[in-house]
């Protein structure tokens, strides 16, 4: 059985992390009064991000849709298929990069050098507590696989 997963981690799902530090980053300007007016081409890059964020996620979707594997962060160990092709080329975390690009252009948006605390703290606790584990997991169920696509693949780009 693949349960090398320890007290917290992979607890709280990614998305949950990225939705409440988006919405910490919104608190911040909040309560800081700042006014969050940017520029049209911080607009711009900041809708873009968001937007590439969501091709990012949609392609990473259908690739672990199509090897008919699970996409549940809270289980790694039910990975029937290591996905190695796709955007996986790229990144062995595309869903991560995802929401941590959504992040990276909600901190665009809002204008402040300090939100950019936020996409930091992300990337910190995804790796610790979601990836490591992942990656602890998959190395217990796949092997040499898994080990051979760790070393040609980076973990976020």
């Amino acid at each position: 059985m693949y349960n090398t997963v320890h007290t917290l981690d992979t607890k709280i799902p990614a998305p949950v992390t990225a939705i409440v530090i988006g919405a910490l980053m919104k608190w911040y300007v909040h309560v800081n009064d700042i006014v969050i007016d940017p520029t049209q081409f911080r607009m711009e890059v900041g809708v873009g991000m968001c937007q590439l964020s969501a091709v990012i996620a949609l392609i990473a979707f259908a690739c672990m849709w199509r090897a008919r594997t699970t996409i549940n962060p809270l289980d790694p160990g039910k990975a029937s298929n290591l996905v190695t092709n796709g955007i996986y080329r790229l990144s062995r975390n595309p869903l991560y990069l995802s929401l941590l690009l959504l992040l990276v252009g909600y901190a665009i948006r809002l204008d402040s050098i300090a939100v950019w605390v936020g996409p930091c703290v992300f990337v910190a606790y995804v790796t610790r507590f979601q990836i490591v584990p992942e990656e602890r997991v998959l190395t217990e169920k796949f092997g040499e696989a898994y080990a051979a696509y760790k070393d040609r693949t980076r973990r976020w780009i």
